[in-house]
C-alpha cells in the first residue's frame, strides 16, 4: 500500500525579488512499512522533501499524498492536527526539553494531542521505555543521559503517539559509529514491531547502508532510485 505519493512535485521559496526552486518535479512512491531514506550532498533537497512530507511546508506545484490525504490543501491548523494525530519526528539534536526526565519527554506528545487517562498514558509510555532500553534511566534530565541516550528517548518520544510514519532528519549526524548503528538496528526493530513506516534525510553511509529503499536527489532534481517498485 502506498502511504505516501509524490506526482511531479516542486517547492520554491521566494528570495528577495527570485523564485529559488527547492524541489524541481519529483516524482515517488513510499509504501507501509517501508525504511527509507532521502539521501544526496547538501542543497540537494532532502531535508525539503522530509518537510513537505512532514506538512510543515506546502508544496508549490504537484501533488502529495500522505496517509489518503491530499497535504497541499489543509490549513495550518488542520497540518498540526494531521501530524499530531499520524507522524513522529526524531531530529538530530534530539529537541528534548532539557527541564523534563526522558519519562516526561517521552509523555509530553501524550499531553498535547491525546486524550487518554493517566494510566493509558503511564502504560504506553513505560512500554516504550523498555522497547528503547530506558527504563533505567526514565527519571534523568536530558543533561544526564549520553548522546545515545537521548536518541533512543527521541525514538521512543516519536513513538508513543502511535504515528503510521516517523520522519528523521540526520538522526546519527552527533553520534559516533557504534552507537549510531544501535539506534538504526532500535530503528527497524521498532518498525517490526510497530509497523511502522520510517523516512530518513540523510547523507550518512550508515543510514543508507541500512535503508531498504535509498532515493538519491542532486540540485532538486530525484536522480535513482534503488530498492522497492521504481
Amino acid at each position: 500500500m502506498s502511504l505516501v505519493r509524490a506526482e511531479r512535485l516542486e517547492k520554491s521559496y521566494r528570495v528577495g525579488e527570485v523564485d529559488v526552486p527547492a524541489i524541481r518535479g519529483v516524482d515517488f512512491n513510499i509504501e507501509a512499512g517501508a525504511f527509507v531514506a532521502f539521501v544526496g550532498p547538501s542543497g540537494s533537497g532532502k531535508s525539503t522533501l522530509l518537510n513537505l512530507v512532514g506538512c510543515l511546508d506546502h508544496p508549490s506545484a504537484g501533488r502529495l499524498t500522505v496517509l489518503d490525504t491530499e497535504v497541499a490543501s489543509l490549513s495550518r491548523t488542520a497540518a498540526a492536527a494531521f501530524r499530531g494525530k499520524n507522524l513522529g519526528f526524531v531530529f538530530q539534536d534530539f529537541n528534548l526539553v532539557p527541564v523534563l526526565s526522558a519519562y516526561e519527554n517521552i509523555e509530553y506528545p501524550l499531553l498535547m494531542v491525546r486524550h487518554l487517562t493517566p494510566a493509558q498514558r503511564r502504560e504506553r509510555v513505560e512500554r516504550l521505555l523498555a522497547a528503547v532500553g530506558m527504563t533505567e534511566q526514565a527519571d534523568k534530565r536530558p543533561d544526564q543521559l549520553s548522546g545515545g541516550q537521548k536518541q533512543r528517548v527521541a525514538v521512543a518520544r516519536a513513538l508513543v503517539s502511535e504515528p503510521k510514519l516517523v520522519l528523521a532528519d540526520e538522526p546519527t549526524a552527533n553520534l559516533d559509529h557504534d552507537t549510531a548503528h544501535r539506534i538504526l538496528e532500535l530503528m527497524k526493530s521498532m518498525r517490526d514491531t510497530f509497523g511502522t513506516t520510517f523516512v530518513f534525510s540523510t547523507h550518512d553511509p550508515k543510514v543508507m547502508a541500512e535503508a531498504e529503499v535509498t532515493f538519491l536527489l542532486e540540485d532538486g532534481r530525484l536522480l535513482e532510485q534503488n530498492g522497492g517498485a521504481a
